[in-house]
């Protein structure tokens, strides 16, 4: 039995987060602007097949697909939206499931640090893989579960704020998006993240 943990449709990919995928993921980069979606199945070496089926039934490209030993995560995306919903319709039929299967995101933890400390900006760059954190900025963590809706989140703060992306992990137990700017865009970036993923349904934890 194939567990869909998470489904989630981008309809513009944000600069920041195309430009983080491209500089972290092995596949065929998106740009910013096209459409696409984060996929995360349990078991996690049915990720094969299930990307073996969008290559053959639809006209999208995997930007990223990672087999962990428990969950498969997939990052699909093409020029058209509707290229991309084909390619979600192509997996849910392969499965057998509906999109309302999904689970709905939990948000496992939130901290903002406030005009953070000059040695911590340090240890922050330290992991980041994106932009780095300056003097005074505000950060912002977010961790969810499923993990991949780290990247649906990320997308939906970079358009809504003037926040700079970090780092977004978006496979493994949990996902975790790192965001920086002034305390105001990162308030912001809050409560958009928060109404975005409240608003997704599925199924209760």
């Amino acid at each position: 039995m194939v567990e869909l943990r998470s489904f989630a449709f981008i309809d513009q990919i944000q600069d920041q987060l195309a430009g983080y995928i491209g500089s972290t993921a092995r596949g065929y980069y998106p740009l910013a602007g096209q459409a696409g979606f984060f996929l995360e199945v349990a078991p996690g070496i049915v990720i094969n097949n299930i990307t073996d089926v969008v290559f053959k039934n639809a006209n999208v490209r995997v930007g990223a697909m990672v087999v962990e030993r428990t969950y498969g995560m997939l990052e699909v995306h093409a020029d058209s939206a509707a290229e991309v919903l084909q390619a979600r319709d192509v997996v849910l039929d392969y499965l057998g499931l509906k999109e309302s299967d999904r689970l709905k995101p939990k948000i496992m933890a939130v901290e903002i640090v406030e005009r953070v400390d000059a040695h911590m900006l340090q240890i922050v760059n330290r992991f980041r893989a994106a932009n780095m954190v300056k003097a005074d900025d505000t950060i912002y963590v977010l961790e969810v579960v499923p993990a991949s809706y780290a990247g649906y989140a990320a997308n939906e703060a970079e358009k809504a704020a003037d926040v700079r992306l970090l780092h977004a992990a978006v496979f493994g137990a949990s996902g975790r998006v790192y965001l920086a700017g002034s305390t105001s865009d990162i308030q912001m970036a809050k409560t958009v993240i928060e109404t975005a993923l409240a608003a997704l349904d599925g199924r209760a934890h």
